[in-house]
């Protein structure tokens, strides 16, 4: 008997059921066709303080480049001097082909900048989170984590098979009301060091209080804090001297480090098992020989250079001191992360694109990223802003602020 044939798909007005969604998602374009969409903008020039886009110059007020190092000479020099000698990429995993002479000396320069015994290089920060969440947290764990850490540790959460808790964020009465109920269970905490969006630094003397309290393990995300906070900028724990408390120190190499990737420390045992356990190390590229050779030069500039994270202090109680003299709510910030509270969500667009009209690039960011009424215009300082750059700014704020009635 011969087949029944099956007509093609008739697809010209229909679509997939799993497309739908993306069929249906309009809001970038209509945010497109108003002129008040911000993402995704083409800079066609070294990631500085200053920057070209469409040809015009801008000051940068939205980079995490903190010691303003990615079109350091030195460090670009670094990088191509590796890619003659390596070539542009691995071609596989640490695992198997990918792990380079250049990536044992980074992680054994690393885990003394940290002050731990060992550490492990990931191709990216997000990946670094993941593979060291999932690895660490097994079923029978509970993982504790604040309501404002990053997504990379929300995600890294997900694919742990342990039990998630969160508490209030920066609040130790609430940590401690979580811990006393999880019982004997293994616990680790998983917190930012600086909050990327309040600007806040943990209360980690506090975190490692209760965690020997309650026999928990500590991991601090320290993306924000590496050449910022710390004695040598090492990051939270070293800043409250409390680096032999801390289990896991997590870094990425894309803010102060002016490159791409992200590393974890701790012990050489724990190291070790997730050299073997952690998936997206082990099912991932290896990071590229001139991205390496970069982190390793922005390093050594970190530690021998502190008058740039002196600088960068100096420009971050300028800024700030500036902002709440003109009036505006930058919340709970310590740090060159200054949150400027706008309010609803189309006045933080508004002022974004009045802002970047007269020259200056910041990043709007809306709920459901923050609280609604909570909108907010993300200001990030680097070492190399010039008081003229501060100066520029702070009357742009003032001009934009007061033609919109937001002070």
């Amino acid at each position: 008997m011969e087949a029944e044939k099956v007509k093609p798909c008739e697809r010209e007005d229909t679509v997939l059921k799993i497309l739908e969604k993306c069929y249906r998602f309009t809001k970038a374009d209509e945010m497109i066709a108003i002129g008040y969409y911000p993402y995704f903008r083409p800079i066609e020039s070294a990631q500085d303080t200053e920057v070209y886009i469409h040809g015009k110059k801008m000051l940068m007020l939205g980079s995490n480049s903190y010691m303003g190092l990615t079109n350091e000479p030195r460090v670009k020099e670094a990088a191509i001097n590796a890619i003659k000698k390596y070539g542009t990429g691995c071609a596989g995993s640490r695992f198997l082909n990918g792990t380079l002479d250049l990536h044992l000396e980074l992680e054994e320069h690393l885990a003394k900048f940290v002050d731990k015994e060992a550490a492990l290089v990931f191709s990216t920060g997000f990946q670094t989170n993941l593979g060291t969440i999932a690895a660490v947290v097994g079923r029978d764990d509970y993982v504790i984590i604040d309501k404002t850490d990053h997504a990379s540790i929300i995600d890294g959460t997900r694919l742990c098979f342990g039990k998630v808790v969160k508490f209030d964020h920066n609040n130790m009465e609430d940590l401690e009301r979580v811990l006393s109920r999880c019982g004997g269970n293994g616990k680790l905490i998983v917190i930012d060091g600086i909050y990327s969006m309040e600007g806040d630094i943990a209360n980690l003397p506090e975190i490692v209080r209760l965690a020997k309290k309650y026999q928990a393990g500590v991991m601090v995300d320290d993306a924000h804090s590496i050449g910022v906070l710390g004695e040598i900028g090492n990051g939270t724990a070293s800043h409250f001297k409390v680096s032999a408390d801390v289990d896991l120190i997590m870094g990425t190499f894309s803010k102060s480090l002016a490159s791409i990737g992200g590393f974890i420390a701790s012990t050489s045992e724990v190291i070790q098992y997730l050299k073997h356990h952690s998936r997206p190390l082990i099912f991932s590229a290896s990071i590229a020989p001139p991205m390496a050779a970069a982190v390793l030069c922005a390093l050594n500039i970190i530690i021998t250079e502190p008058e740039r994270r002196e600088r960068l202090w100096y420009n971050t109680r300028k800024m700030q001191g500036g902002l709440r003299q003109l009036g505006y709510d930058i919340g709970k910030s310590e740090t060159p992360i200054i949150p400027v509270v706008v309010g609803e969500n189309m006045t933080a667009f508004g002022m974004w694109k009045r802002l970047h009209e007269e020259g200056v690039f910041v990043n709007p960011v809306v709920s459901p990223a923050v609280p609604q009424g909570r909108a907010l215009i993300r200001v990030s300082l680097m070492a190399t802003h010039t008081d003229e750059h501060l100066d520029m700014a702070l009357g742009k704020f003032a001009m934009v602020g007061k033609e919109l009635g937001i002070i």
